[in-house]
């Protein structure tokens, strides 16, 4: 027994550890020391009157027991009655007792001692394991004994047993032994031994994981080793994900997060969790703590990346005591509250939040405030930031009153200090106050209240040079800006445009920048696509500029896919359509504009323009282009030119036959072309036009219409024109636009269409015989406009609803 630990233990065993090493003995064992009832060692021995000794607990539950079944009280091994249950301590036999243990268990501390090392067999290491947290356990006071025989380092020296079994027992035996014993702790904390513990948190075995969570507890309860753990690089990580592990027991998950509890005690522990997730101590400490950690975790919170679940969150905690740090604290508070603030406001349902919790009075003000409580102008950076991030989350701010005269953010007063602001700082401040007005003029219940004031001061002109500004973010945010104000102010932006200043060259530069597709460009092609259509002087600058070629470029480039696809090329295009649309507009006036049509083949462009499926707004302006081009068709084709006739056919007419000229167009009566003059029939166009008839948006059927009704329009030949859309099937769809009647333009055309048809008998007898066409046109008839009531009188004239010789309206042209 000297020399190693009884063979025969079971180490795996779940019998009663404390009974078998008070088994274990290196000194003989006495008779007297053992209780005839427990047959164990006594550690508290008293002697009844016959001279009998026990161990005090047995004793007493022997009497217990005889009370309890009516029994008399007998000595357990005499079984003859006593006269007195008195229990009289044996003393001397106590001490001996003690001295005797003492003596054994130092012999076994020492075998333990022994057995402690790699070339110990795995039984050994085990039962020795065993019997330190078995003393530990009997006897706090043998922690101390523990420590002083420098059994803790050994231990920790199992940790790198290859034994899993090794492993487990030793975590578990450092717990025992470290359990409120700060001396015990303090040893742990040296060296390298709490970064081994914490790398049993990612072992494979469950048991491991149990163990050392356990142990980093008990060792988090010692606030001395709280930054210890914190400092050890992935523990708090691999804590924090332990608390929301699925896979991990109740037990391990409850002993992580009161770990990390603990381990808030120390500040760079509270940003460690907050950076891995677990913000609510980040967050306590902004609410509770003292104003110095305030101002620190507030900092600390503004440099974080959050996602935007947790940015809402954040926003509903702290968001109002971040707002009154703002308001009222030192300049260094109202940094740190800003730069927070800043961050959680990148998302639009927390920047509502924090709409709701007050943030606009103070923000503006601090952007207004000048003297000697003014914010640096670097501060004054993150406010215009913030206040772009609330005014672009879609709230109606114009419900928000920010001073006490109840003004509001699109108060003339405000929008002047801000058009004020934007003229008087540096690119960054300018670009963010931009963007407030941005996000002021996407909201239909403020634009108009923006586009006023910037009428009223005169800000036209310099909102739009920020055109040529070198900065991207900049120039962006003026783009988008003078976008949203353009289908309010057309005029005021083209007027500014025009002319030698450079900025609609700016304008088509960006547009065509050659390097992929920006919202950037969305932006400035929808920019130049609101600016008034039918405005000569901008067309004319354009053409002359050369930007239509560049443009028409673009499109081609879009279409063939040589440019692919960000979010952004739908909107791009239809801009870039539009725009291109324009030249089409002055063919009358500008000789340059049709010569720029037959060059690059414009007709042909809008016609391939019209299949361009999904994109609504793009087929829409196609067709509309076509019917401006279409218009001009009667103007650009070439009459043919009749033979002089000869000598005896000027004498004799009735001797001459009339000549007979092949090859020309049956609509403009001309030799016609696609390129030439936009002829929409030698363009094969009609079919596609009459396809989209059939349409679901009224807006692209109302401009198929338009550009197939110059195929009957005044100056050609009008029953050829209905024969063409006969053979192009399109009579029908004609007729069921005007049935369907989805809005007044569309009824508009329609019955304009209509009545020019049912000039053709033939189509007119056909239509008599259907009364929900009679109905459609009688309809106009009673609740059109007096232009469109007049044409539906003629169409029905047409059908015989209303007798030829009656005139409710005079006679037009």
């Amino acid at each position: 027994m000297a020399g190693s630990w009884d063979g025969s233990y079971d180490p795996g065993s779940q019998s009663d550890e404390s009974h078998h090493f008070e088994r274990l003995h290196i000194e003989p064992i006495y008779d007297a020391f053992v209780c005839p009832l427990t047959k164990q060692v006594m550690r508290d021995p008293v002697t009844l009157e016959n001279g009998q000794t026990f161990e005090r607990e047995a004793i007493e539950k022997w009497f217990k027991e005889c009370r309890e079944s009516g029994r008399k009280l007998v000595c357990p091994l005499t079984l003859k009655e006593l006269k007195s249950t008195d229990l009289n301590p044996s003393i001397a036999l106590r001490n001996t007792i003690e001295e005797w243990t003492t003596r054994n268990e130092a012999a076994q501390l020492d075998m333990a001692r022994r057995s402690l090392n790699m070339n110990s067999s795995e039984n050994d290491v085990l039962l020795s394991l065993k019997f330190i947290q078995h003393i530990c356990q009997k006897n706090r006071s043998n922690k101390h004994v523990v420590r002083n025989a420098d059994l803790i380092p050994m231990i920790v020296d199992m940790l790198k047993s290859s034994s899993r079994k090794v492993r487990c027992k030793a975590l578990e035996t450092l717990l025992v032994v470290v359990e409120e014993d700060a001396d015990n702790k303090e040893i742990l904390a040296e060296g390298d031994t709490v970064r081994t513990i914490v790398k049993f948190l990612s072992h494979e075995q469950s048991k491991e994981r149990e163990e050392a969570v356990s142990l980093l507890y008990e060792l988090s309860k010692f606030e001395a080793l709280c930054e210890k753990i914190g400092s050890i690089n992935g523990a708090i990580l691999i804590l924090v994900g332990m608390t929301s592990s699925k896979s991990e027991n109740v037990l391990t998950v409850e002993k992580a997060d009161k770990t990390l509890e603990n381990l808030e005690k120390c500040e760079n522990n509270v940003r460690q969790m907050a950076e891995n997730g677990r913000l609510e101590p980040l967050l306590t400490q902004i609410l509770e703590g003292p104003t110095e950690t305030k101002l620190s975790m507030a900092a600390y919170l503004g440099e974080l990346v959050l996602n935007n679940d947790v940015k809402v969150l954040v926003a509903r905690t702290v968001g109002a005591s971040l707002i009154n740090i703002m308001k009222s604290g030192s300049m260094q508070s109202r940094e740190a509250a800003l730069k927070a603030l800043n961050q959680i406001s990148s998302y639009e349902a927390s920047s509502k939040v924090l709409i709701e919790a007050g943030i606009l009075p103070p923000l503006v003000k601090d952007l207004f405030t000048v003297g000697a409580n003014q914010l640096p102008m670097r501060l004054k950076e993150v406010s215009a930031t913030i206040l772009a991030n609330v005014v672009n989350s879609g709230y109606d701010v114009d419900s928000i009153p920010i001073s006490p005269d109840h003004q509001t953010l699109v108060s003339e007063d405000n929008v002047h200090n801000l058009l004020h602001l934007i003229s008087n700082t540096g690119p960054p401040i300018e670009c963010k106050l931009l963007q407030v007005l941005v996000g002021l003029t996407n909201s239909p219940t403020t634009v108009l209240n923006v586009v006023s004031a910037i009428k009223s001061s005169g800000a036209t002109i310099s909102l739009v040079q920020f055109i040529e500004v070198p900065q991207r973010d900049l120039r962006m945010a003026s783009i988008k800006l003078l976008q949203n104000l353009s289908p309010h102010m057309g005029q005021e932006l083209a007027d500014a445009l025009r002319g030698t200043a450079g900025q609609l060259g700016s304008l088509i530069r960006v547009i065509t920048e050659d390097t992929g597709i920006s919202e950037e460009q969305a932006a400035a092609a929808g920019l130049l696509a609101e600016l008034p259509e039918r405005d000569l002087g901008l067309t004319r600058q354009m053409l002359d500029e050369g930007a239509f070629q560049l443009i028409i470029s673009r499109v081609v480039k879009i279409r063939q896919g040589e440019i692919r696809g960000t979010r952004f090329v739908t909107p791009v295009l239809e801009g870039l359509v539009r725009v291109l649309a324009r030249v089409t507009f002055v063919l009358s006036d500008e000789p340059d504009a049709v010569a720029l049509c037959r060059e690059h083949g414009l007709a042909a462009l809008f016609i391939e323009l019209l299949q361009t499926n999904g994109i609504d707004n793009v087929q829409m302006v196609s067709a509309a282009a076509l019917e401006n081009l279409s218009q001009e068709s009667k103007n650009l084709t070439k009459l043919p030119e009749l033979p002089a006739p000869g000598f005896c056919a000027s004498i004799f007419p009735c001797f001459s036959k009339q000549a007979v000229i092949t090859g020309l167009c049956s609509v403009h009566r001309g030799t016609c072309s696609l390129r030439e003059s936009f002829c929409l029939l030698e363009g094969q166009a009609v079919h596609k036009l009459v396809a989209l008839l059939d349409h679901t948006n009224e807006k692209v059927v109302e401009a198929a219409l338009a550009a197939l009704s110059t195929l009957l329009d005044d100056g050609v030949d009008i029953e050829k024109g209905v024969t063409v859309l006969c053979e192009a099937e399109g009579i029908k769809p004609i007729l069921d636009v005007l049935l369907e009647k989805q809005t007044d333009n569309l009824r508009r055309r329609a019955v304009w269409v209509v009545e020019r048809l049912l000039r053709t008998d033939d189509i007119a007898y056909e239509v008599s015989g259907d009364p929900n066409v009679s109905t459609a046109l009688v309809d106009a008839f009673h609740h059109a406009d007096y232009r469109t009531r007049q044409i539906a009188e003629r169409a029905l004239k047409h059908v015989d609803k209303i007798p030829n010789f009656s005139g409710i309206f005079p006679n037009m042209g």
